[in-house]
């Protein structure tokens, strides 16, 4: 039966890969890497990277495909993103049956984690209801861009007897200042952070995490926020795409 890995690569930082997701990189002969179309894909070169420093010998391939472009919805987020993870579902299928054989093993590399704010496990699960392709999977977890931000600031990511909430940026805009106590945002394109400045909020941010180009700023809200858009802004400009995350925190009394 065909085998598939899914395997977390960790937030950038090549060193953040772990030694199941090393073995795992040597039992694959086919990695799949999908093409976003980025006039500078940072993180196209990254995969590639990994894979030569990682696999031993090099009777392996790498097969890029652009990614489906996600078309919004005006009438439902939730439809617009059903749409695009069915065309994904079809090029995933379509992978597996050209470029995995019988009894051979296909990997995907996964930014962070497989289980957090990533559709690669849906849309397999997916693919196999459609009944077209035979095969089984295997997660390898990976570090996540939330642990690469608390590292790097020094920040654990719960306080004592605390709860952790973990939102989209999308979310965050419809909340209440008061449900704010500590709320780690991915998935931000709107900085919907700014809409809280005149809270007591704390706020550390990173973007491009565990890359060269990492980018760190941290401090109370009201005062960091205009220098966090401009960054943002900024290197987003520069390179032609950004990933950031954060944690919004509330001073203790």
């Amino acid at each position: 039966m065909k085998k598939i890995l899914v395997i977390g690569i960790g937030a950038g930082n090549p060193d953040h890969i772990t030694v199941q997701a090393i073995k795992a990189l040597n039992r694959a002969k086919v990695f799949f890497i999908l093409d976003k179309g980025y006039a500078n894909d940072d993180l196209l070169r990254l995969r590639r990277e990994m894979c030569e420093q990682y696999i031993e010998g090099d009777d392996y391939r790498l097969v890029q495909v652009r990614d489906p472009a996600r078309e919004a919805d005006p009438l439902s987020y939730r439809n617009g993103i059903e749409q695009w993870h069915e065309q994904r579902a079809a090029l995933f299928e379509q992978l597996i049956a050209d470029e995995v054989g019988e009894d051979e093993t296909g990997g995907f590399l996964v930014w962070g984690d497989p289980a957090l704010y990533d559709s690669t496990l849906r849309i397999l699960e997916h693919v196999l209801t459609r009944g077209r392709q035979v095969f089984d999977y295997e997660v390898i977890p990976g570090i996540t861009s939330v642990q690469a931000l608390a590292a790097q600031h020094r920040v654990a990511l719960n306080r004592i007897g605390e709860p952790v909430q973990i939102t989209t940026g999308r979310r965050l805009a419809r909340q209440q200042g008061a449900d704010l106590d500590n709320v780690v945002v991915m998935l931000d394109a709107q900085t919907a952070f700014d809409r809280f400045v005149d809270q007591d909020l704390h706020i550390y941010w990173g973007a491009y995490l565990g890359t060269p180009d990492e980018i760190l700023i941290a401090g109370p809200l009201r005062e960091v926020c205009e220098q966090i858009k401009r960054t943002r802004n900024a290197a987003r400009a520069a390179k032609g795409w950004i990933m950031d995350t954060y944690l919004l925190r509330r001073r203790l009394e």
